[in-house]
Formats: structure tokens, sequence, C-alpha cells
């Protein structure tokens, strides 16, 4: 019994908070917001659906930071992606499926370029990505800075699909029984969540990125190549923001130069309050998937309270923030001590 407290300690014991926190919180809404339907299964099945893209972007987020380094690019791609999807489609006429293509191709080569300015020429990974926010942003307004609807139907049709549960459904007052539904972004979103656990638990490249998040140097002396595997994780954080950008853009359906501003922090904060460190080496992926669902109560919170800011989120979210933060710190503080 003792051997397993043990082992409960550190990032394991950041996540099960982040767990526990979630759980409370859906069972404070559970209780109060009651007589509204928030115990419906679908006001739960929502807070996947609205945050499919959120979820592929934190987790993308959560790898670079396990390295050492940060994306805070990651919210002007995300516009840029909503913004070339739509133009290509409306504008140029391009088909919805050529039209994700090619921007999962520059994904690939928006990570290439910041991979390697961060990995070869050893410029500041947060200094990069400012630049790449910058550009991806600028660049969002120089395609257009009116709204482009997307009206394309293969596009809809993604966007429409529904997918209905056998389970969980109520019967509303027309004596109709309503069974909840989910959308495929949502198991896309949860898959590449999958993907990337995998990848970080039990391939090589997954380990060689926790040993370079841990330490550079011993890495070095281990026999780890530093610098490609850097490059690679900045070409697939490049490529799962886009992705992300893509899943969001099917909760839109538009492209403009305004939408998504804000959301690499939304990712950070996820990734963080998930207990993941800013100082690289520790991190999990279903740690940052509940912190992203923290965030999707807190919204869902206030809509059924009704009378609250929608700005009242980031004010909840910047004090678990800081609290998560605070505990990381008390938590390295005490590793030092042992030590």
């Amino acid at each position: 019994m003792v051997k397993k407290l043990k082992k409960i300690e550190g990032n394991q014991f950041l996540l099960l908070i982040t767990i526990v926190l979630f759980l409370v919180m859906y069972a404070i809404g559970c209780i109060i917001f009651q007589d509204k339907g928030f115990t419906k299964f679908q006001v739960f099945l929502n807070l996947f659906i609205s945050n499919a893209g959120l979820i592929v972007i934190a987790t993308s987020m959560t790898m670079v930071l396990i390295t050492g380094g940060i994306d805070i690019s990651v919210g002007s791609v995300v516009a840029l992606t909503c913004m070339l999807l739509a133009w290509m489609m409306e504008i140029k006429g391009m088909g919805a499926v050529p039209a994700l293509i090619t921007v999962l191709l520059i994904g690939v080569l928006f990570g290439l370029v910041q991979g390697y300015l961060v990995a070869y020429m050893k410029i500041q990974p947060f200094i990069v990505t400012l630049a790449g926010m910058f550009f991806a942003r600028g660049m969002t307004a120089v395609i257009s800075t009116d709204m482009i609807s997307i009206k394309n139907e293969t596009f809809l049709a993604w966007a429409q699909a529904k997918m209905y549960l056998p389970f969980g459904g109520y019967t509303n007052k027309k004596g109709i029984i309503i069974y909840p539904y989910i959308y495929p972004s949502v198991l896309i979103a949860l898959f590449v969540l999958v993907l990337v656990f995998i990848m970080l638990k039990y391939t090589k490249f997954g380990r060689s990125i926790y040993a370079i998040g841990g330490n550079e140097q011993s890495a070095l002396l281990m026999g780890l190549n530093v610098r490609r595997t850097k490059l690679k994780v900045y070409i697939l954080d490049g490529l799962l923001a886009f992705f992300g950008g893509f899943l969001f853009c099917l909760n839109t359906c538009s492209g403009f130069v305004e939408q998504a501003k804000g959301f690499e922090m939304e990712a950070i904060a996820a990734s963080v309050i998930g207990g993941t460190l800013l100082t690289g080496g520790v991190g999990n992926v279903f740690g940052s998937l509940f912190g992203v669902l923290i965030k999707g109560t807190i919204e869902t919170f206030i809509n059924f309270q009704g009378t609250l800011s929608s700005w009242w989120t980031k004010i909840t979210i910047a004090a678990l923030l800081a609290f998560f933060i605070i505990l990381q710190s008390i938590f390295a503080k005490a590793k030092e001590k042992k030590k």
C-alpha cells in the first residue's frame, strides 16, 4: 500500500487533481442546474463537440511543452486554416478534400520552418512562434478582411454529420425519445489524442521527447539526436495545429481575421492544468484532455446561469492556472530537497 502511495506523486498527483476537479465541478453543475437539464448526457457530449479542435491543439501543445519549448502561434494558425479553407472552397471553387490536403501540407511546411529555426538555428521557441503568430494572423488578413462563409456541400455534410447513440436518451414533453448525438470530429480528435499518447509512451521517438525536455545535455550524452527530434516535434505540431484548425472550422463553417484569438493560451492552460510542466520533461495528453473539459464545464456553467459574462471563463481559468503552477513549483522544490 505504501509503495502505491509513493507512486502517486508529482505529475501523477497533478493529473489526479485535474481529474477529481473536473468530476467535482461537473457534479456541482448537475446539482445546481438539474432543473435546467444539466444532467442530460447530451450536455456532457457537448463538452467534446464544442472543443474538438482544442483537444487536438492541446495535445500538440503538450508534446511541444514536454520538449521544453512552446508554441504561441496556434491561435493564429487556426484562424489561417479556417480562412484558407473558406477562401479555397468559396472563392477559388476548390473541392473540400483538395482544400483539406492543401491546408495540411501548409501545416507541415509551417512546422518545418519553425522547427528548423528552433532546432538548428537555436532561436528561442517563444520568439520563433511569436513571429509565426504574427505571420499567420497577417496572412489571414491578406487573404480576406471580410468573413467568408463556407457553403461547400461536402464540407457542410462533414460539419452536420450527426452520430446518434442508442443510449442516454430522454423523453420530451411530446413523448418522443430524444437520443444524444456526437459528431465525427470528436471521434477524430480523441483518436489523434490516443495516437499521440501511444507515441509518447511506447515509442523511441516519444521517449526521446521526454528525455530532451528532462535534461537536454543528458540527452546529448545518451547519443540522442536532439536537433532532429525537436524538428520532428515542430513538424508534427504544425500538422496537428492545422488539423485542429480544420476541426475548429467544422464548428464555425467560416473564416475571418479575428477568429480563435487567445486560442493558444487556452491550449497552454489546458496542458498546464492537466499536469504538463512548463519547464519540460513531464506531461500527459490525457491530462490536457481533462484540462479542456474543465474549460468547457466552466463555459457550460456560465451558459446555464445566464447572467454572467463569458469573461468569467477566462478569469476562472487564470485562477486555476495560477493554482496548478504553484503546485508544480511546490513539487519541484520537494524533489530538490529529496536530492
